[in-house]
């Protein structure tokens, strides 16, 4: 076979049908407040925990909307809950119950 130098990539394009969407549905019985949520980032911005690990509430958030759970939970351990994300929240999303509803899924639903 020719090698002309360039390998064939693996395709990046989501599929939110493989999706496991329990754990938003049930993160959003659980906090309610998740919908008016716009994603703009305040809340990474100002995170307390941001500043020394590689914590990220705003890709924790998109990763449950996606129904990737697999790396989501370590992600979760590093928020110490300082309240500085709902604080500066343009929406009033109740982050710190945001991110136990998101550990109460995880621990529900396996």
């Amino acid at each position: 076979m020719i090698d002309f130098g360039y390998t064939i990539t693996k395709d990046r394009q989501l599929d939110y049908d493989r999706g496991d969407m329990r754990y938003y549905r049930l993160v959003q019985s659980l906090e309610p407040s998740v919908d008016v949520c716009m994603e703009c980032g305040s809340c990474t911005a100002t995170c307390s925990a941001g500043q020394f690990t590689e914590f990220n509430i705003r890709k924790a958030h998109t990763l449950i909307r996606r129904g990737n759970t697999e790396s989501i939970k370590a992600e979760l351990r590093k928020c110490m809950f300082c309240g500085k994300c709902q604080l500066v929240c343009p929406r009033g999303v109740n982050l710190r119950n945001l991110i136990l509803a998101m550990n109460r899924a995880i621990e529900l639903l396996g």
